[in-house]
């Protein structure tokens, strides 16, 4: 991906509405998870995830009148990539551009959404209707048309945010919607990039969006065996599980010359990716990490750098005993003894399943530019199983401006992407 420089940044979840602030939280140590409020948790087995703090629907999505046709993670993923596209200045200069000019400007610009597709949210406005008709089909079909929402089908779209990014600062170039559970908003990142490095765009929009703290996706998760009892402790010797988060991630990335024609602000690079699917189930990993690692393998190649010149890791860290174990294990056999600082933002925002790889290359960039690797502060004590696996407690120093990023996700998907900042 020689080329692809990244020019704009944007991100909204539990600790804040911008990359920065969200940077700043975990850095204090604040952590965004707590009690459930969007649904009543009293006997709920699971009660605490990492929800949007004064969510506003309508300051978030820039216009009222859209929230007639998207959901809540409609909203977020729309807020995180006109941030991004906002911080580059695409806009502004295309809106500077003549007719012909703005018009080729539009046609060279990708869009690439990763989705978390449907929710069963969706489906919770026909239970009033199945209650009044006691759940008679021929009765529930003639009421249908009134009992239910006409705008249900358009707001139920796993698509939404790559529409209305795409009509609202007029995106016509190539464009794809990626739906791959946890590694999607990864994907999205990757699939911008390699649009650009191969001529199909000269720019592209990548963002990563979901809001999975719903009551069934919560009460699943449990009957899985998921989720933790109250923190989310990644790599600790006593983790027990994961908890949800919410919200998107997004990047702007263009050709250096694209960047360079519109004086815009470059803020790093993508310098490759790998991928890998362990196909052992669709919750099972396997123990010896070889997917993770593989994945790590095949970004290194893809970028053209040693693990030696990796800076900084920013792990998936999940809290689950067996997907920590299984990443800790692929990282050290990768790096060995060389592993550099490796870190994990989960812990402070929750796990946001589709967009949790995009959000984390946004906080990568933020941590980058900082020159700092944060700690996690819910450490006690690393699994002996992989004690020289090296994270801490408290911040530390990058080894270098590259940092690599993980992502995984159900059905044993791996993802690993190498970024580099300014």
């Amino acid at each position: 991906m020689k080329g692809v420089v990244v020019t704009g940044l944007g991100a909204i979840c539990g600790a804040g509405k911008s990359p920065g602030a969200i940077v700043d939280a975990v850095l204090e140590g604040r952590s965004a998870l707590a009690p459930i409020g969007t649904f009543d948790v009293t006997y709920w087995p699971r009660p605490v995830a990492a929800e949007i703090a004064d969510y506003n629907a309508a300051a978030l999505a820039g216009d009222r009148k859209l929230l007639k046709v998207i959901r809540r993670t409609d909203v977020v993923g729309l807020y995180a990539a006109s941030e991004a596209v906002r911080a580059s200045g695409l806009d502004a200069h295309r809106d500077g551009l003549s007719g012909e000019e703005g018009a080729r400007f539009s046609e060279r610009t990708g869009l690439y959404a990763g989705s978390g597709g449907g929710n069963y949210q969706n489906q919770y406005d026909y239970f009033p209707l199945i209650g009044e008709t006691g759940g008679a089909l021929p009765a529930f079909g003639h009421e249908l048309g009134s009992g239910v929402n006409p705008m249900w089908l358009l707001k139920s779209l796993p698509n939404n945010v790559l529409c209305h990014v795409g009509i609202r600062f007029g995106l016509k170039g190539p464009n794809a919607c990626i739906t791959n559970h946890s590694v999607s908003g990864m994907l999205s990142i990757v699939e911008a990039a390699a649009g650009v490095a191969n001529d199909e765009a000269d720019r592209a929009v990548a963002v990563g969006h979901d809001t999975p703290i719903e009551p069934q996706n919560v009460l699943y998760y449990h009957g899985a065996g998921l989720l933790a009892k109250e923190i989310l402790r990644p790599f600790d010797a006593s983790r027990d599980g994961s908890l949800m988060g919410e919200g998107a991630g997004a990047l702007v990335v263009e050709t250096e010359a694209s960047a360079k024609a519109r004086s815009a602000p470059v803020l790093g690079s993508i310098l490759g990716s790998g991928h890998a699917t362990e196909s052992e189930g669709l919750l099972a990993v396997r123990d010896d990490g070889s997917g993770p690692a593989q994945a790590i393998r095949a970004a290194l190649d893809d970028a053209g750098v040693t693990a030696r010149e990796i800076g900084m890791i920013v792990a998936h860290g999940n809290g689950t005993p067996a997907s920590d174990r299984s990443e800790a294990l692929a990282i050290l056999e990768t790096f060995g003894t060389h592993a550099p600082p490796v870190t994990g933002f989960k812990w402070a925002i929750g796990h946001l399943i589709a967009a949790a790889g995009a959000i984390e290359t946004v906080l990568a960039f933020e941590a980058l530019r900082r020159g700092v690797v944060p700690g996690i502060p819910v450490l006690d004590r690393v699994d002996p199983e992989f004690a020289s696996l090296p994270v801490a407690r408290e911040p530390r120093e990058p080894r270098g401006n590259v940092a690599l990023v993980l992502s995984r996700g159900f059905g044993g998907t791996d993802a690993a992407l190498v970024v580099r900042g300014a």
